[in-house]
């Protein structure tokens, strides 16, 4: 169902949400609703002619919002609603991170993507998760401290984004975050509950303590008006001084100092490590499915391949015939999964540092003949997924990779009133990153994102830890282009859920013709690494025993991703917000 509504009434909308708890809590709830229970209805379609923001919290797409109507760029949104989201839901993304820009500038009519992606300091080693005795770290004992922080990228891309296709002065896009952080916000339910459940790792530090819990040592509870002076401090220092304010100076000693001196987990991050970071420009990676072009983020990200891996391998199939809900679709989407994540963890890392066969990887000959294992009517056994042998440009074998990935992130579309389009996926990893936290904002532990294992049967890991390397991430911030132009902007946050959640919504939009409020509220269903995720309280739980009796094994649980699309159409723009997050789009 199409929902009409005006910009005005959304602004009031959002403003109402982001203060009122008890409106709030039934979109933002992590646990499952008695709406949940017959699976999600589409979400609420937005329409508008000018431009559209869709992003994770209602204040963050009202600031970018206002900026396009102040006449502004996509990319000068895409910082208004970054530094928003860094401070209403700190625990997915911030200065303190890093992202991936996929854009469309329709003057050039070209789709650039940028890597900001945070880099290993260059003190680190392939042993830095380790323990004395040579075994990887648990997860959590590499997470928490300066150990798994990798030099932030976020702030500079903006900066470089800005350069390239800013419109508003660099200084006024600063202007809404560090307000709400001079004033306060209201803690949403959302963000309440995730403190709540952090616990102990929360309070090991004392910055994180002091902010995300009261004098009494409670949790702070939805409705609290939290503000954020050391925030807006930072901000006016970065509006006034550029990305140099970030990456040198107070703010970056500030930054090495919290990271080398947290402990017994203390990190190797130097002030050389902040000054000379870069974002790079990659080449977009793009494929062709059912006459349309899905574009994404190439190495360091797997999102892009491993979608085009999948869909490659799906296209050898008739998905509009069987249809949505047939459990011989999930076996097929189940299995093209697999097959890609076996290639994923073997073959895909910052190509700077390693080959990669990303043109083998998705050429038309090899996925025809990998899809040929999915021509039987059972899942593949274990041992039947494997990886493949692509083409290489280059003679190198690797070993299987060892990294986790685990949900939090967040994601970002925008599209301005010329038609230039922002895909943006911006994290600092696990919920509440390192939970170290310096001048307002938290710092990432993606350095986790590297496999804890060197090498694997006596070959070294493509994704292991090396100096001034990227780790491998699954974030996956898609624009679909038909016959030149773009059609629809995706992507989501989830961990190495990401891809699975991407792909479905695009096989939904493409294959099964729905719109863009019910691709971003569908139940999910994943296969990664064998057993099939299925999402608790939804109709994907209808799928549990026909699996079953195709030879899966199942697992039901919570699937919280927060998929935002807009879809560009000949008479306007229309956008949705996933339903499990905060998330509302606005437009004129």
């Amino acid at each position: 169902m199409e929902t009409v509504m005006t910009t005005r009434s959304i602004a009031a909308l959002g403003l109402l949400l982001a203060t009122t708890t008890g409106a709030f809590a039934q979109q933002a709830s992590d646990t499952v609703s008695p709406e949940r229970a017959t699976g999600f209805s589409a979400a609420k379609v937005v329409t508008a002619k000018a431009h559209m923001v869709a992003a994770a919290h209602p204040l963050a797409a009202e600031a970018g919002e206002k900026v396009l109507a102040a006449g502004g760029s996509a990319i000068d949104a895409m910082i208004a609603v970054q530094t928003v989201l860094g401070l209403v839901e700190p625990q997915s993304s911030g200065l303190g991170g890093g992202a991936f820009l996929v854009y469309y500038d329709a003057g050039t009519k070209r789709i650039t993507t940028l890597d900001g992606r945070e880099t290993a300091p260059m003190e680190a080693t392939p042993k830095l998760f380790l323990d004395e005795t040579g075994q990887p770290l648990k997860f959590f004992d590499a997470v928490v401290g300066g150990r798994s922080v990798g030099t932030p990228g976020t702030v500079m891309l903006m900066q470089e984004a800005h350069n390239r296709w800013g419109r508003t002065p660099w200084k006024d896009l600063f202007a809404p975050a560090e307000k709400i952080a001079r004033d306060g916000f209201a803690v949403s339910p959302r963000l309440a509950s995730l403190i709540a459940a952090e616990g102990d790792k929360l309070k090991t530090f004392e910055s994180t303590t002091a902010y995300f819990f009261g004098a009494d040592g409670a949790p702070l509870k939805a409705g609290t008006i939290l503000k954020n002076q050391p925030y807006a401090e930072t901000l006016s220092a970065i509006a006034a001084g550029g990305a140099p304010a970030f990456y040198t100076g107070a703010i970056a000693e500030a930054i090495v100092d919290t990271v080398r001196m947290s402990g017994k987990n203390a990190g190797v991050l130097a002030l050389a490590d902040l000054a000379n970071y870069q974002v790079k420009e990659r080449r977009p990676v793009c494929v062709s499915y059912r006459a349309l072009d899905i574009c994404g983020m190439g190495p360091p990200s797997s999102g892009a391949v491993a979608i085009g891996q999948m869909l490659g391998l799906l296209e050898n199939f008739d998905l509009k015939a069987l249809g949505k809900d047939n459990p011989e679709s999930w076996r097929l989407i189940g299995d093209a999964q697999r097959l890609a994540f076996a290639d994923r963890e073997r073959f895909l890392a910052d190509t700077d540092f390693v080959p990669s066969p990303i043109k083998g990887l998705l050429e038309k000959t090899y996925l025809g003949e990998r899809a040929k294992l999915l021509d039987g009517d059972k899942a593949l056994t274990d041992d039947a997924v494997t990886s493949g042998k692509p083409e290489w440009d280059h003679a190198f074998n690797f070993g299987r990779d060892a990294a986790i990935e685990l949900p939090s992130t967040s994601h970002f579309v925008i599209v301005d009133k010329d038609g230039n389009v922002v895909s943006m996926t911006t994290t600092i990893e696990n919920g509440f990153g390192s939970r170290l936290m310096t001048n307002g904002f938290l710092l990432n532990n993606e350095l986790t994102d590297f496999s804890f294992k060197t090498h694997d049967e006596g070959m070294p890991v493509a994704n292991r830890v090396e100096p001034g390397k990227r780790p491998r991430s699954s974030m996956s911030p898609t624009i679909v282009m038909k016959d030149g132009k773009p059609l629809l902007a995706i992507g989501s946050p989830g961990g190495s859920q990401i891809i699975g959640y991407v792909a479905q919504a695009l096989v939904a939009y493409i294959d099964w013709g729905l719109d863009v409020g019910a691709i971003v509220a569908m139940p999910h269903a994943i296969n990664r690494f064998g057993p099939y995720d299925l999402e608790a309280g939804t109709d994907a739980e209808k799928l549990a025993e026909p699996l079953k009796a195709l030879g899966y094994e199942v697992k039901i649980g919570d699937m919280n991703s927060g998929l935002h699309a807009i879809e560009l159409t000949a008479d306007g723009l229309k956008g949705a917000a996933d339903p499990r997050r905060e998330g509302v789009a606005l437009g004129q």
